[in-house]
């Protein structure tokens, strides 16, 4: 019984969250890509911008949001890595990504989970599973497209 509980209420909570949720992905413009398992992320970027659904930005600081196949403490990591102010003190130039350091590695391997983070209050505004057949381009592109046109339908809708 418990299990039928739970199953409702997370029913129930996401049925009335998605209106939410679609208020803040249709107001994503920009995004920033972080390093995805099997270089995902550039395929994203390619559908992304080449189906005009969103504008993917090298510079995170221009960024509404940003993509990521992992959050929790790498994902804080990361995060902290590219919009820290201390970077400032340490006399590094704003903006500059170290893509050696640690935390701008892949956040997962291969697990198909892709999320959508809004890049102020670091909420999570939209998510999905996909997980690509293979590690090889034709994969890697299929599921790419998969995940945005998703994206698309949830962006357009307001």
């Amino acid at each position: 019984m418990g299990c039928m509980k739970w199953l409702l209420t997370a029913t129930l909570t996401a049925m009335f969250s998605i209106p939410a949720a679609n208020a803040q992905v249709s107001g994503v413009k920009t995004v920033y890509m972080l390093p995805m398992a099997n270089g995902l992320d550039q395929y994203l970027a390619l559908r992304l911008t080449s189906e005009g659904v969103l504008q993917v930005v090298t510079d995170p600081k221009k960024a509404d949001a940003i993509f990521t196949d992992g959050i929790g403490a790498r994902f804080e990591e990361s995060f902290a890595t590219l919009f820290d102010s201390a970077k400032k003190d340490k006399g590094d130039k704003v903006g500059e990504v170290d893509f050696a350091h640690p935390a701008m590695r892949p956040l997962s391997g291969s697990r198909g989970v892709i999320f959508l983070v809004d890049r102020n209050t670091r909420d999570v505004v939209w998510s999905t599973f996909e997980r690509p057949k293979s590690s090889q381009a034709e994969d890697l592109n299929h599921a790419a497209a998969r995940i945005v046109d998703r994206l698309a339908k949830v962006h357009k809708s307001k």
